[in-house]
């Protein structure tokens, strides 16, 4: 039985760009080091945060090989691998190059709203295709289509590989009839840092953060807090962030995250089109929050 190595802490790892909308590579691998000095347990590169959709194949390919050649096998790298068209996420998986990479996230079909019976054929033909850990991710405010509970736990018990989900759906109900029912060696992660705290009661087993990029030791502690059962510690720093939670997605991701790092004066506030950067509005109250927080 395969198991899950995707726990505590993982980053949603950004894509830093120059002025001039290219790849700024070198900001990347001083993200990649800040992230492992500073309490990450694995890395989610080319996803949803990472801009990845705005991303050509060469580009992809050299942020993974410099996420690869600089964590050095030190903490997980789990990649996104998915899209709304079954044969060629297959085809990809079987000639694309994965090394290094301990597993993949697959995000559920957007745009053409299969079935339930669509969506667990689809993963199940993906999890077919590799023998790497699969990581399910289910985020219905951007796909159009929720994956379902009974769908979740029935992929989990068909499919050795299928290892986690990365639950967004914002339904605690769900999250716990996931937990409920699931086979051991599958684990619920949060996909959503406002939830992280909840989920983690629930039984959750971590997240796949977008403030984590800004905010790695901060928000490793809560998790380290909490899975050692000490609660009140923990949600001291949830409520110290609930609203720069609230702030980092207005704008849309990772708008809002990419706005904290270069108040932090990590990177250049780039991001490629259709996205733009946060409003002006946003970015001030978040830097008056980051103020009082002593960040």
């Amino acid at each position: 039985m395969v198991q899950n190595i995707f726990k505590g802490l993982g980053i949603a790892l950004i894509t830093p760009f120059n002025e001039d909308s290219s790849v700024d590579y070198d900001s990347l691998v001083r993200l990649i080091d800040y992230q492992m000095s500073n309490g990450a347990d694995f890395l989610c590169i080319l996803a949803t945060t990472g801009e990845t959709p705005c991303l050509s194949a060469d580009e992809k390919l050299k942020i993974k090989d410099i996420v690869v050649n600089r964590v050095k096998g030190r903490i997980p790298i789990l990649m996104g691998c998915g899209g709304n068209n079954t044969a060629a996420i297959v085809n990809e998986l079987k000639t694309a190059d994965f090394r290094g990479v301990d597993g993949i996230l697959s995000v559920c079909p957007y745009y053409n709203k299969p079935s339930q019976e669509g969506l667990y054929q689809h993963f199940k033909a993906i999890a077919a295709a590799t023998k790497l850990p699969v990581v399910l991710y289910n985020v219905p405010g951007r796909t159009g289509i929720n994956m379902a509970a009974a769908t979740t736990v029935r992929l989990a018990r068909d499919c050795q590989n299928i290892v986690a989900i990365k639950e967004a759906g914002g339904n605690l109900e769900q999250v716990d009839e996931i937990i409920k029912n699931k086979p051991r060696s599958f684990d619920v992660i949060s996909g959503d840092d406002a939830l992280t705290f909840p989920m983690i009661s629930c039984g959750a087993v971590g997240v796949i953060s977008v403030i984590g990029n800004a905010l790695p030791k901060e928000f490793s502690k809560m998790i380290r807090l909490q899975m050692r059962g000490e609660y009140d510690g923990a949600r001291k720093i949830h409520h110290r962030f609930t609203d720069l939670f609230s702030l980092l997605f207005v704008d849309g991701n990772p708008a809002g995250v990419k706005a904290m790092l270069h108040e932090m004066g990590m990177i250049k506030n780039v991001l490629r089109l259709p996205l733009v950067p946060t409003r002006i509005s946003t970015l001030q109250r978040m830097s008056e929050i980051m103020k009082e927080l002593k960040i």
